[in-house]
């Protein structure tokens, strides 16, 4: 079939020249240059998305993660392949999640690192006291939520390999760091270039 996707295993010369390069700050102008990068790829074939990043919006993250699914999904011609080359912390790790393992790349020496999402807020009570409680179940809520959305991508980062979700829920508050070729081992990527 012309245009088809590679299936098994890729080897160096597959990653000789990827579509869509990004680097840097996980934020909406990276979206934005992702989606109209991912706008003009083929229908079919393989397409190369790498990305270097040492972080940055996670909701961002979730929302490339998304396009690359429903890509995946409409146009399963397309092989939608993921390279981390260097730094794939933290938001990178949320946007490597929506990648299959057997789509998944690192380069050697690449670090990636996953953590607990963080939060900086103050909570201010003050006003009548049904007010009080409302805002502190507020809180409470985005809490109990943003923990939720981050599990969920703990559990596609580690779906099919040898990482189980304890590992993870146990190192991530540390900042956990895995070299490529541990993250092969342990059946988080499907190869080391």
């Amino acid at each position: 079939m012309i245009g088809a996707a590679p299936s098994g295993p890729l080897d160096a010369s597959a990653f000789d020249t990827p579509r869509i390069l990004l680097a840097g700050a996980v934020d909406y102008a990276m979206y934005d240059r992702f989606r109209d990068r991912l706008t003009q790829a083929p229908d079919s074939g393989l397409v190369v998305i790498e990305l270097s990043t040492l972080g940055g919006d996670p909701e961002v993250a979730r929302m490339m993660g998304e396009d690359v699914r429903f890509q995946s999904d409409i146009n399963p011609a397309r092989r939608l392949v993921f390279l981390g080359k260097a730094a794939i912390y933290s938001a990178g790790a949320t946007f490597m999640s929506f990648f299959a393992v057997e789509n998944r790349y690192l380069t050697r020496g690449a670090r990636v690192m996953i953590h607990e999402r963080k939060m900086d807020k103050t909570l201010h009570i003050a006003g009548p006291l049904t007010t009080c409680i409302a805002s502190v179940k507020a809180m409470l809520n985005e809490l109990e939520h943003s923990i939720a959305i981050q599990n969920e991508g703990f559990e596609n980062l580690v779906r099919g390999s040898a990482v189980t979700m304890d590992e993870v829920l146990r190192r991530a508050p540390e900042n956990w760091y895995i070299e490529a070729q541990e993250a092969k081992a342990l059946g988080l990527v499907a190869g080391v270039l």
